[in-house]
């Protein structure tokens, strides 16, 4: 196990460690997301489940069901500030999603075409702009029964404008 990286709320009450790189890192640009960031995308670092660990505080719970998928979305944010902090998911179980900007060094790790993509771009607002080399998704990387779906790869910055 590596060095463990801390993040949290906006007003500290809700606290967690990572022990190891997430798995991937989403930028998803999906209307649910813009919604619940109010950002053009969401920034989601994935994490193994036993690579997550709550510090402090006891996070609200909000539940929302997938439009795509009908799965259920469980928000975890801070009942103080209201920060939301992650996310965890019915459709990926074992797997926490971390708001990336909580982390207290959102930089640590490394966003590379192996390890991050874009996702729901055929949602994403006017100007977004997916970087060249990395996988994008005119929806989610895999079907509803868990198959890997074949991104489009832009060889230049890519500038959406649906």
């Amino acid at each position: 196990m590596g060095q463990t990286h801390a993040g949290g709320c906006l007003c500290g009450a809700l606290r967690y460690e990572v022990s190891e790189p997430p798995l991937r890192l989403t930028w998803c640009t999906c209307r649910f997301c813009q919604k619940m960031t109010g950002t053009p995308m969401n920034a989601l670092a994935g994490f193994s489940g036993g690579a997550f660990r709550l510090v402090s505080g006891n996070p609200k719970t909000y539940t929302h069901v997938s439009e795509g998928s009908g799965k259920q979305i469980h928000l975890k944010s801070c009942p103080t500030c209201a920060t939301t902090v992650f996310v965890e998911l019915e459709r990926f179980p074992g797997f926490t999603g971390v708001m990336a900007g909580t982390l207290d060094d959102p930089d640590w790790f490394d966003r590379t075409p192996e390890n991050a993509r874009y996702i729901f771009t055929d949602c994403a607002q006017k100007g977004t702009l997916v970087q060249a080399g990395f996988a994008v998704y005119a929806q989610h990387a895999t079907d509803l029964e868990g198959a890997p779906r074949k991104p489009a790869v832009y060889p230049q910055h890519h500038l959406v404008s649906s």
